[in-house]
């Protein structure tokens, strides 16, 4: 047990035993009132920064949990929910906007914390006791933790995931990837294209939205008898895609269609095309993923699979709400609707979907 841990335990639903760390263990190991460490949860302005860290550290040694029940019990709810995403993603901004709305109509307030995917940025947000005490929820779609990491961190705060990754023990919100990647390929095949590329492929250390749409590509592929052809990326933006479009006009066999795993991709696929005097979608046609408003108004307009982000954020925010009520439920795997619009990158006229 660590300098300074707690003496009072208390059993556990399978029989074991707990260690309750409270914040006057937390003072005695850094040095100072119980009264700072609560500034130091809290956030509050007037803690000198190396008080803070050093009330931090005994906070991470210690592995402190906030009590989120006796915060409530004592100080009421804050009313803020946290909403933690990749920004740099236009996805992740349209969804944002929905996620308010929903919260607002609830009552709540949503503080927004941009991570880009990068995973220091999202341990700094999420490892920090004092941040997650400040939030009734979380929202969050984690790109670069482990799931390790995440578990470890479960229990600090209510919290949803959306997209990527799937962690047991937290509510989770998606759409079937799999099945929108194969209708989006199939698409794609049922307009006579024998070469069709997926742009998209990349490995993640967490994730496997990627995954889960190659999966759909290739089901696509196998029945229909044609092979597939993959260009993987670094990252899902409009450069990325365009990189990667040129290396498949550079095969001595270039597709004559390719499928991207989101509309950024399509985008820089596009230009890619169009700047070798190429034809969208006469010589090659392009399906992208996302539904974003910016695809609207490329030449030509995308052809897209489109998830219903007003669903996704009406489910996570009902499922997290219950959680900050204090349900109990098992966690569960919400699945919200897509759909397949089809536009001009691959028919050359407009369209209203499928």
């Amino acid at each position: 047990m660590p300098r300074g841990k707690a003496l009072l335990e208390v059993g556990s639903r399978s029989g074991g035993w707990t260690v309750v760390v409270t914040q006057r263990d937390v003072a005695r190991l850094a040095g100072v009132s119980a009264r700072t460490v609560s500034n130091v949860v809290n956030n509050f302005a007037y803690v000198s920064e190396e008080t803070r860290a050093q009330v931090q550290r005994a906070l991470e040694e210690l592995d402190y949990r906030p009590n989120v029940a006796a915060r409530s019990l004592n100080r009421g709810r804050s009313k803020l929910l946290a909403l933690v995403l990749p920004l740099d993603v236009p996805y992740f901004t349209e969804l944002a906007a929905h996620v308010v709305d929903q919260a607002e109509e609830r009552g709540y307030t949503v503080l927004l914390d941009r991570t880009e995917g990068v995973a220091e940025r999202e341990r700094q947000i999420m490892m920090r006791r004092d941040r997650s005490a400040l939030f009734d929820g979380i929202i969050f779609s984690p790109l670069g933790l482990t799931e390790d990491e995440l578990r470890r961190w479960a229990g600090n705060c209510p919290a949803v995931m959306l997209g990527e990754i799937r962690v047991e023990g937290f509510d989770h919100v998606a759409i079937d990837d799999t099945a929108a990647a194969r209708a989006a390929t199939a698409h794609l095949v049922s307009l006579g294209r024998t070469r069709i590329a997926a742009i998209g492929h990349v490995e993640r250390p967490t994730g496997n939205t990627a995954a889960h749409r190659t999966a759909g590509y290739a089901q696509a592929l196998e029945e229909a008898g044609l092979p597939e052809i993959h260009a993987t990326v670094r990252r899902y933006q409009r450069q990325d895609g365009r990189e990667a479009m040129e290396r498949l006009l550079d095969l001595d066999e270039p597709p004559d269609a390719v499928f991207c795993y989101n509309d950024l991709l399509a985008i820089g696929a596009v230009r890619a095309v169009l700047a070798r005097g190429l034809r969208v979608p006469e010589d090659v046609a392009v399906v992208g993923f996302d539904g974003i408003e910016e695809g609207r108004f490329v030449t030509p307009p995308l052809t897209t699979v489109v998830p219903d982000k007003k669903k996704i954020a009406e489910l996570a925010m009902t499922r997290l709400l219950l959680r900050v009520e204090g349900g109990q439920e098992p966690a569960a795997e919400l699945e919200a609707p897509w759909r397949l619009l089809v536009d001009q990158s691959t028919t050359g006229v407009a369209g209203a979907g499928a």
